[in-house]
């Protein structure tokens, strides 16, 4: 059982590191090498559209837009992001609501295997399908007779994860928004040198459209509402090594988790005991 738990804490911290490298792919913008593609976003929020009367943004400069939009996003109570990008040569899509009570629900696809992620009160819950978990592992050097039955155990069943236990490190910051959102004022540098773009829609709402350019053909782009608060609604990142769209949705709205039931559970800390459920 000491075995499936260390697998196990290799699965949790695959989860963690993709849904890392979907916000940080995009919203860190760094410079790598051109090259890669990003498939075209939906075109329901690509639409072109005018300039609200008046502009919010009316007489400030294209860096000042991004300061706004940068505070604005970093003071909301929670959102929802959707998203892929491409990360050391896999695609990461994700769909995770997140609120700034570290709690979280949704799904992310890496390697073509699906994992859904919920954690409240501190607990982390982990369902995985048969390719994730085997993805995962096999990444990881872990040998094929070790991975079938730990999928075996696994079928069906949320991974149960408490604080302080081992593999929750790896996923203390999935669920975190304010950390999450930290890497928006990194660096102050990277958003200076913006440029702003013809206004657009992003799912019907008009948005300010940023432009950052640099060496070798990296674009990023943002989209800022120009209703309310100016929240970034769309962030992304063409011709560079991790390309990658990111839809910013629901802000403010209330995060709703559902715990799963304990009997449909597998508890990290009853796999040395033999056990395969775990006890809330």
């Amino acid at each position: 059982m000491a075995s499936q738990r260390r697998m196990l804490r290799t699965a949790t911290a695959t989860v963690a590191a993709g849904a890392t490298a979907v916000c940080t792919a995009v919203i860190v913008g760094a410079a790598p090498a051109a090259g890669a593609q990003v498939p075209p976003a939906p075109a329901y929020v690509q639409a072109a559209a005018p300039s609200p009367s008046p502009d919010p943004f009316e007489g400030l400069t294209a860096d000042r837009i991004g300061d706004r939009a940068v505070t604005a996003t970093q003071s909301a109570t929670s959102l929802r992001m959707t998203g892929r990008v491409e990360s050391d040569g896999q695609q990461l899509d994700i769909d995770l609501a997140v609120d700034d009570q570290r709690e979280c629900t949704g799904r992310m696809t890496i390697g073509g295997g699906t994992a859904e992620l919920r954690q409240a009160d501190g607990i982390t819950y982990i369902k995985g399908d048969e390719r994730f978990w085997r993805v995962s592992m096999t990444s990881q050097g872990i040998p094929e007779p070790q991975i079938g039955p730990t999928i075996e155990l696994l079928e069906g069943r949320w991974l149960k994860i408490t604080p302080g236990q081992a593999g929750s490190g790896d996923l203390s910051g999935v669920c975190d928004l304010k950390e999450l959102l930290a890497d928006l004022d990194e660096d102050d540098g990277e958003r200076r040198g913006l440029t702003r773009g013809p206004d657009a829609e992003v799912e019907g709402t008009p948005v300010a459209t940023l432009l950052k350019k640099r060496p070798g053909g990296e674009t990023t782009t943002v989209s800022v509402s120009q209703e309310g608060k100016p929240y970034i609604l769309k962030m992304v990142k063409t011709g560079g090594e991790e390309p990658g769209t990111i839809v910013f949705s629901d802000y403010d709205k209330p995060v709703k988790v559902v715990v799963p039931p304990a009997d449909e559970t597998v508890d990290l800390t009853k796999l040395d005991q033999g056990t395969t459920t775990g006890a809330v």
